[in-house]
């Protein structure tokens, strides 16, 4: 290898670990950028957007590493949670399904983007990543809620998901933003990869 290759390869990698850390950092502002208004005991966040746009920009495994590493942050105890919360305490709450779903959503995207490189693509895999986020996330708070939470009463399963109608009009529309703004941002990303 010439030390121009050598040279090349570590800053494209330094750059990768850039981006990845910066999709860490945005996932923590996007937590709590609105954390005061919590609807149903769900806190409303612009998580999905940037767990949909890390897997549209940064692809499947990379995306997914950088959801990784913010939830890592969050449970080593730093307050980068919804409410500025943190901790492994975390893990039992009834939205830690969420925070692990987001995992799942840039994975899922990522995935998609590669076979449906098209706007459309996009745009559809941006909704399919906040239907993963909304079912993983409200199965886990249902479960949380009814095993080792205490519900409130009366709480069923339709509940939880009526708790879901209110960021949902939110969420389908920055998912659609998120895939119409990865679809313009990616070739400029991928000029810099």
């Amino acid at each position: 290898m010439t030390t121009t290759t050598v040279r090349s390869t570590n800053h494209s990698r330094t750059l990768q670990l850039v981006h990845i850390a910066l999709f860490a950092a945005l996932m923590a502002i996007g937590a709590n950028i609105a954390s005061y208004l919590i609807i149903g005991g769900v806190p409303i966040t612009l998580q999905t957007f940037f767990a949909i746009l890390a897997g549209i920009l940064l692809g499947s495994r990379k995306g997914a590493i950088s959801m990784i590493v913010y939830a890592l942050i969050g449970l080593a105890g730093v307050p980068v949670f919804a409410k500025f919360s943190g901790g492994m305490d975390t893990i039992i709450s009834p939205t830690f399904g969420f925070i692990l779903s987001f995992i799942l959503v840039a994975y899922v995207v990522g995935l998609i983007v590669e076979k449906l490189p098209s706007k459309k693509g996009f745009v559809i895999a941006a909704l399919i990543g906040m239907a993963v986020n909304y079912l993983f996330g409200t199965n886990w708070m249902y479960a949380a809620y009814k095993l080792w939470f205490a519900a409130p009463e009366g709480f069923t399963y339709k509940m939880a998901w009526a708790w879901m109608a209110v960021p949902l009009p939110k969420d389908l529309i920055l998912a659609v933003l998120a895939g119409l703004f990865g679809f313009r941002l990616k070739p400029i990303i991928q000029k810099y990869l």
